[in-house]
């Protein structure tokens, strides 16, 4: 039987890069649900929608077919047979993303999805809902937060790394704009599950995020402890 783990938390708390390193340590397969609805969203920008066009979303979605596929030991994200990895780490991306994630058909469209893949391999899986609706039963479950200044902070150096411009006032403006709409979506608002660990990164590195979450994996899967 699979194991599935499951990291949830606001945007920017570093979910993608420590599932990454946690599956790495563990010799898992590494979901990232938010680099598929990124693709979608980089679908419905192309299609030239916007914000206020969550109808047409929801009837254009079908058009949008999201692929995972693992090369050479790292995750691709295709959309329509095309690798839109390079596209879709943008901030206008990020923000049709969350607004095209709060449409239920859009959602329903991943799920199986990130299921089928939950079902047949050991996944560390991060999102927004993954442990309250996309793997609800799943073995582990960690809502990995930060303040919200911190994960401005990281965006914006992230940015200027890259030689991008940037303003980390608006960046944080940003952070708290979309933590507000993933919170009060109707559909799968971001929430900390019941059963799971609250990991706050706000001082911590990322080696000891990737080493606290390993150990509670250890903790509560005794397949994982035998292999220390």
């Amino acid at each position: 039987m699979s194991v599935n783990i499951a990291i949830d938390g606001p945007a920017g708390a570093g979910k993608s890069t420590i599932a990454k390193k946690v599956a790495g340590e563990l010799g898992y397969i590494y979901v990232d649900t938010g680099a598929m609805y990124r693709a979608v969203g980089l679908y419905f920008s192309r299609l030239g929608l916007s914000d206020g066009d969550q109808d047409r979303m929801a009837s254009e979605v079908s058009g949008a077919d999201v692929s995972i596929r693992h090369e050479n030991g790292t995750q691709k994200i295709y959309l329509n047979g095309e690798n839109v990895d390079p596209e879709i780490r943008t901030p206008e991306i990020s923000r049709m993303a969350s607004v095209c994630s709060a449409v239920p058909e859009v959602r329903t469209h991943l799920l199986e999805l990130q299921r089928k893949t939950a079902r047949e391999e050991n996944v560390v899986m991060d999102g927004r809902d993954i442990g309250t609706v996309i793997l609800p039963h799943a073995d582990v479950k960690i809502f990995l937060t930060a303040d919200p200044g911190v994960r401005a902070l990281r965006r914006y150096e992230e940015l200027i790394a890259r030689g991008e411009k940037a303003v980390l006032e608006d960046i944080e403006r940003e952070v708290r704009e979309r933590d507000e709409r993933d919170m009060n979506r109707e559909t799968a608002p971001l929430k900390q599950a019941d059963d799971a660990v609250l990991v706050d990164s706000s001082h911590m590195t990322i080696d000891e995020v990737r080493d606290r979450i390993i150990s509670i994996v250890r903790e509560k899967c005794p397949e994982e402890q035998a292999q220390q």
